[in-house]
């Protein structure tokens, strides 16, 4: 009896903690419901008393206690914080609350579920770093906490999860290094941290993870080598480690050590030496990612082996060497029929384009071949590759026409052949591929008018960006250009178009057009104005005419351009036209007629006068101011001392715009030639000055480069007290020069720029002037050195583009008697500007394009950092120099021009970066050795592909 007794009595117990266990859940539960945002409460409207929570959304029971064990709310869109309530679900295996858009923390409570097997809280916006508690769960299989803010750093109590099979902390803005303690999760398959800010090595404990399928960690700060355990790792299928700065070579058995890889991605790195043959071993492997690293060779035509292959990518590389063979892996690649995405453009790659390149895959999507030196012709069959969506050729050596077969190719969205040397014309064909986005056709031998088909470009009604620009097309615009609706940029410019624009004001949503540098005539379009997503308009030299608008975007000159088009007159006074007249009464007009006629004949009449007299002087004064032909430039003969004294007003201080080692410079306006230039008058009592002006006519007068200042002639002679008197006279410059725009509080009194230069106009610049280094020490007859490369001498035109300036210290290498140059520069004492001349210099070191290279890396830290190398805060081993490379990456903020940061900031896409690789160009080309300085044509490449993830990112922003 005593027995039935106390069974009955322990039954009933049980009975009552099992009802106030299935409570205590209901209770939880409702809770959590209640931190939840109202306006989504409604998902969980099962959620009430009327039912028990086992039926609940989202809701799983156990069979056996009814007790919840599972919480699956994913995907609901859910605000609001998750409740400490929830460490009541003692029963809980699985939580899944993946994306919602829960804030606040991490509950600590969380650690009392030592149920708990899976953990699925990604894609919510959850801070205050991964709670310490929740390794108390030793049960836990799968912790998946990707894309929330937790921040702080790598928990080292993770080694306490001996079972974890999966682990996920990636986008989280984690921070420091990873702890040795994750050597312990010898369980894990897969493990991902990529897109934090972790920094330091993959340590080596790495190397126990035997189990490992998938390791994550691109886009961090981690450092060193190429991370030797990884070689370990055989069961790996996935390897993603680009984003970082892991540096030197890659071991040629790379392929044999981990043969189970599906997916490859090194990009954006800085490895070097040549792509492992053996990866082609990896039959496996459908995803090769190696871009933007240091890598050079060829590329092996092994990868034809590889079966599955979808994705290719080498681009951003120095892979090549600009030779016939170089494009050979293309006809093998033939054999990989599943192939989708080929890029391997921004090489070295040379030799033709193999014609069998129409026998690639059916699937092929994407094929990127531009900025290389691939030569031939556009195959004619290419419209076998009836998948193809992409098609980038830009920025090469190619030939010939455009096949009309392109016209098969229906699902083309981008065509892309600018900057090469192609002609022909542009086929009918292309204005049926409706699909078509972009169609850049720029900078190339295209020739007559555009084909109908493309007239009635209307059609194209996906057209975003359209790039015609520097060819040779002709006659009307198309008048249904205006029903492009998905139009964002429109270039033209450097053609011979006609007529007026037709009627476009549907494109409201066009950023940038540019109509430059044809013949367009008519009234500017006054709904121009009012387009208000547009940040860039060039009418310039055109033949426009009429009144200019004022209103909208036409209030703002940064953003419209007009130059050259003489019968335009208003607009804002920052425009500079002329004014608009009234007409004058219908009675007034025949008085005006006659007034006119008049006083053009008495001008006529004075003109011929003071010819003659002119004529007469001029025959007098011969034997001072005669002049002697010139093969410099543009003007026919050598200008007079006495029409440069008259040009610049007795060279008057009031049009003097700068000063130099060896004289000054001014403005002069020369009316026979109606051309303001810019007049360099040699100090002729200084030491040098002879040499300067020779090394100045020696460097120029057999280049031609579009960023090089065009010196136009010059003046050989003496001044009228006899005494002796040269000059040269150079294009002028509106804009000054870089240092006016870098540093105007130093210049405010004779130059006042409207507004500071912009990241993307600084990149700009930077580009410009290193593709004159490159042209000058690669591209000449013999290379040059121009030895004198500072902000000062770089000098800006209308449109900001930057033109280098002042060879008096040019040296025009291995011409001259070796040891007699270096005497005449060491006895003068030129070497250079402080804090721009090579360090050699000062040691007597042979003049060489590496000196170049150094003042361009010092120009460079300058432009993004808005600080002189001479600033006083520098001394002794803190330099410009210093300074910067201490503070990159992690402080590259903290040294950059304020002015720069903001304008990167108001864009909003990611400056730090772009400044980053920016500036560490320029630390490369400043090294202390010179032979460890960057090329100026690895200089010109790094830089154009920084502007062009520059675009990328801000694409992506504005998205």
């Amino acid at each position: 009896m005593k027995l039935f007794l106390f069974l009955y009595l322990s039954a009933l117990m049980s009975l009552e903690s099992f009802g106030n266990s299935h409570e205590s859940d209901k209770q939880a539960l409702l809770k959590f419901k209640s931190q939840v945002s109202e306006e989504k409460q409604v998902l969980l409207s099962s959620w009430n008393n009327s039912s028990p929570p086992c039926r609940w959304t989202g809701v799983t029971c156990g069979r056996k206690h009814k007790r919840v064990t599972g919480l699956d709310l994913g995907g609901f869109k859910m605000g609001g914080m998750i409740s400490p309530f929830i460490g009541n679900l003692s029963f809980l295996i699985s939580l899944n609350l993946t994306d919602n858009s829960l804030g606040g923390t991490i509950p600590q409570e969380l650690g009392k579920l030592f149920r708990l097997e899976h953990l699925d809280i990604s894609f919510n916006f959850l801070g205050g770093g991964i709670p310490p508690s929740l390794f108390n769960n030793s049960r836990l299989l799968e912790i998946d906490l990707y894309s929330n803010h937790l921040g702080q750093g790598f928990p080292s109590e993770l080694g306490s999860l001996s079972k974890l099979v999966y682990l996920d902390l990636g986008q989280n803005n984690l921070k420091g290094k990873l702890p040795v303690s994750l050597g312990n999760l010898t369980s894990l398959r897969g493990l991902s941290f990529g897109e934090n800010k972790l920094e330091g090595e993959i340590p080596d404990v790495i190397a126990r993870l035997t189990q490992m399928e998938i390791f994550l960690f691109d886009t961090n700060h981690l450092s060193g080598v190429f991370p030797p355990v990884i070689y370990n790792l055989s069961s790996l299928q996935y390897l993603t480690m680009g984003g970082n700065y892991f540096s030197g070579n890659l071991r040629p058995d790379f392929g044999n050590l981990l043969p189970n890889l599906r997916d490859l991605s090194m990009g954006d790195n800085f490895l070097t030496g040549a792509i492992p043959s053996a990866l082609a071993n990896i039959s496996t492997l459908q995803y090769l990612a190696m871009e933007i690293n240091s890598l050079t060779g060829r590329i092996p035509p092994s990868f034809a082996k590889i079966p599955y292959l979808q994705e290719l990518y080498f681009n951003e590389n120095s892979l090549g060497n600009f030779s016939a063979g170089d494009v050979e892996f293309l006809i093998d690649l033939t054999n990989c029929t599943q192939l989708q995405s080929l890029d391997v453009s921004w090489n070295r790659l040379g030799g033709d384009l193999p014609a069998s390149i129409v026998n690639l895959s059916m699937n092929l999507i994407v094929f990127d071949i531009e900025n290389n030196s691939i030569s031939g012709s556009i195959p004619n069959d290419i419209g076998n590759l009836i998948g193809l969506q992409e098609f980038w050729l830009s920025e090469n050596l190619l030939e010939g026409p455009i096949p009309a077969s392109f016209g098969k190719l229906s699902g083309l969205m981008a065509l892309s052949v600018h900057t090469n040397r192609m002609s022909g014309e542009i086929p009918y064909s292309l204005g049926n591929i409706t699909r078509l986005e972009t169609l850049f056709l720029s900078n190339n031998n295209f020739a007559r008018i555009i084909p109908p088909s493309l007239e009635d470009v209307g059609r194209l009604e996906n057209l975003g960006e359209l790039y015609v620009a520097h060819n040779k097309l002709s006659g009307n615009l198309p008048k249904t250009l205006g029903k492009c609706l998905s139009m964002e940029k429109l270039d033209l410019q450097g053609n011979s178009f006609d007529g007026v624009i037709p009627d476009i004001s549907g494109l409201v949503g066009i950023k940038a057009a540019d109509f430059s540098s044809n013949n367009l005539s008519g009234r500017i379009p006054e709904y121009l104005a009012n387009f208000s997503l547009l940040e860039y308009l060039n009418l310039s030299f055109n033949n426009f005419e009429g009144n200019v608008p004022t209103e909208g975007k036409f209030k703002n000159a940064t953003v419209v351009s007009l130059f050259g088009n003489q019968n335009l007159c208003g607009g804002v006074l920052e425009l500079r036209l002329k004014p608009c007249f009234t007409q004058p009464p219908r009675n007034s007009r025949k008085q005006l007629v006659i007034g006119l006629s008049i006083g053009i004949s008495l001008l006529l009449l004075l003109f011929i006068a003071s010819v003659s007299v002119c004529w007469l002087k001029s025959r007098k004064k011969k034997n001072v101011n005669e002049a002697t032909p010139s093969t410099l430039g543009v003007f026919h003969e050598m200008i007079s001392y006495g029409d440069l004294r008259n040009a610049t007003d007795g060279f008057s201080s009031s049009n003097l715009i700068g000063s130099g080692s060896f004289g000054t410079v001014f403005k002069a306006f020369l009316p026979a030639e109606n051309k303001v230039v810019a007049v360099k008058v040699l100090n002729m009592q200084r030491r040098g000055a002879m040499r300067s002006f020779m090394a100045e006519c020696e460097s120029l007068k057999h280049i031609r480069h579009r960023n090089l200042v065009k010196l136009l002639t010059a003046c050989l002679g003496t001044d009228f007290q006899g005494n002796e008197f040269k000059a040269l006279i150079y294009e002028y410059m509106p804009n000054g020069s870089l240092d006016m725009w870098m540093h105007q509080e130093e210049f405010e009194e004779i130059f006042r720029p409207s507004r500071t230069l912009t990241l993307l106009e600084r990149l700009n610049i930077a580009i410009e002037v290193a593709s004159v280094l490159e042209y000058l020490h690669l591209s000449c007859h013999e290379s040059i050195a121009h030895c004198d490369l500072k902000p000062s001498n770089v000098l800006l035109d209308d449109d900001l583009t930057a033109h280098v300036s002042d060879f008096g210290l040019a040296r025009i290498l291995l011409k001259y008697d070796e040891e007699g140059f270096i005497n005449q520069l060491s006895s003068a004492g030129i070497r250079g500007s402080i804090g721009y001349a090579a360090p050699e210099y000062a040691m007597g070191g042979d003049i060489s394009v590496h000196g170049d290279a150094y003042s361009f890396g010092i120009l460079i830290l300058e432009m993004f950092s808005g600080k002189r190398p001479t600033d006083e805060m520098f001394g002794g081993d803190f330099t410009l120099r210093s300074g910067i490379r201490s503070a990159l990456p992690e402080q590259v903020l903290d040294v950059a021009d304020e002015l720069v940061l903001q304008d990167g900031l108001r864009i909003g896409f990611p400056v730090a970066d772009c400044l980053t690789q920016v500036l560490q160009v320029g630390l490369r080309c400043s090294e202390e050795s010179p032979a460890n300085r960057l090329g100026m044509r690895e200089v010109v490449k790094e830089l154009i592909s920084i502007k062009e993830r520059f675009f990328r990112a801000r694409r992506r922003a504005r998205r």
